[in-house]
């Protein structure tokens, strides 16, 4: 049996749950939510990573589906809250290949079913408005995880692309830890300061996640994990889902990636746009200026070093698909994690090794979530802190 064979055999038992994927936004963004114009029941690679063929030939079994929205967005919560509505849209279309997951429980219900478990996680928290009221009201549509900040710091968070102002969590900013734990809704460390990170497991009495970062000792990008933040998930539980994102693996396409995203702006396009129009615009930049291509290998070498540093029950994926606009070879799109599978065989990892990476870790660290959320629920009431009344 070819390593191939052996990771789409494991794959049947043991699907992916992919922590992070962009299609809402890039549903959104192109059509308007036009889903008939981009009916994932079709292929639909002349436009997104993403569509139901290719996650069925990918091995996907769970899903997160990013209800992100831009930090300048006017008004961020009625734009996630749209957001979540895509979401439910599609899971009304496609029944047959799309589950609704709540819990841990749900998630292996759907595998049992063959269905894709569809989850939603928040990402970054100008998505509740410094209103833990609203995080309340994300919870309760659907929303399991939520990234404390994206690009840009919240009032309350530290982002690891922006200038620190908060010096990691302010007060407010451990109440929204500790409300997150209290609901059951896991608390996403991709995109914050290491300072963020650090306060967050300081503050968090149930499993952390990053739904999209890779390793910063490979790829020294202030998007990805430190180890002393890695080695801390051993006690805390929780997982470190790597990424695929080239500028964030890949340290030659760090410097060139700045350099896109500037000739992004001088062309009046925001750096993250995928639109036809600005593909066309970044396409010309590449033909100028070629590209430095990540691998399948690159991203197994943050494997490698996320699993010794942080140990096996902590390592996932989070694929990023559908919200960037470059992928590595032999994983362009979400039918290609056996490609990724199959080198971590050739590299000695183990089937049982393989299966906590795709299914376990997610389904454990989810449902520790909900176990810790049941213990405080029955000794804490809901917080009605304000970020007026706790940092002043």
């Amino acid at each position: 049996m070819t390593s191939q064979e052996a990771a789409r055999e494991l794959l049947r038992e043991f699907p992916v749950v992919d922590g992070h994927n962009d299609l809402p936004w890039a549903l959104r963004a192109q059509v308007r939510y036009d889903l008939d114009a981009r009916d994932i029941a079709a292929d639909q690679s002349a436009h997104l990573h993403t569509d139901i063929p290719r996650l069925r030939a990918g091995g996907v079994g769970a899903q997160y589906w990013s209800v992100y929205v831009r930090t300048d967005s006017p008004d961020p919560v009625a734009a996630t809250l749209e957001q979540i509505d895509c979401v439910r849209q599609l899971l009304t279309r496609h029944p047959e290949d799309l589950r609704p997951a709540l819990t841990a429980a749900d998630m292996e219900a759907a595998r049992g079913e063959g269905r894709i478990a569809s989850l939603m996680g928040a990402e970054g928290g100008h998505s509740i408005a410094n209103s833990l009221g609203t995080l309340r009201g994300l919870y309760g549509l659907g929303v399991r995880y939520m990234t404390l900040t994206h690009n840009d710091n919240v009032d309350w968070a530290d982002s690891a692309t922006d200038e620190p102002k908060a010096g990691g969590l302010t007060a407010f900013g451990r109440e929204v830890v500790r409300e997150m734990n209290r609901l059951g809704m896991l608390v996403d460390l991709s995109h914050v300061a290491a300072t963020t990170m650090r306060d967050a497991l300081d503050a968090s009495s149930a499993p952390v996640i990053f739904s999209h970062s890779s390793a910063r000792a490979v790829c020294d990008h202030p998007r990805n994990v430190p180890d002393d933040v890695l080695e801390r998930l051993r006690a805390n539980g929780g997982m470190a889902m790597v990424t695929f994102v080239p500028k964030f693996v890949l340290r030659a396409a760090v410097d060139w990636t700045a350099a896109a995203d500037e000739n992004m702006r001088a062309h009046g396009f925001h750096h993250l746009d995928t639109t036809p129009e600005a593909m066309k615009v970044h396409r010309a930049f590449e033909d100028r200026q070629p590209r430095p291509v990540a691998t399948v290998a690159t991203v197994a070498d943050h494997l490698d070093h996320m699993r010794e540093a942080a140990g096996i029950d902590h390592v996932g994926i989070g694929g990023d698909y559908d919200g960037t606009a470059f992928t590595p070879d032999g994983l362009a799109d979400v039918s290609g994690y056996p490609n990724l599978l199959a080198e971590l065989l050739d590299r000695g990892w183990s089937k049982a090794d393989l299966a906590k990476l795709t299914w376990k870790n997610a389904v454990r660290v989810l449902d520790a979530a909900e176990d810790v959320a049941r213990g405080l629920q029955a000794t804490r009431p809901p917080s009605n802190a304000t970020i007026e009344s706790l940092d002043g």
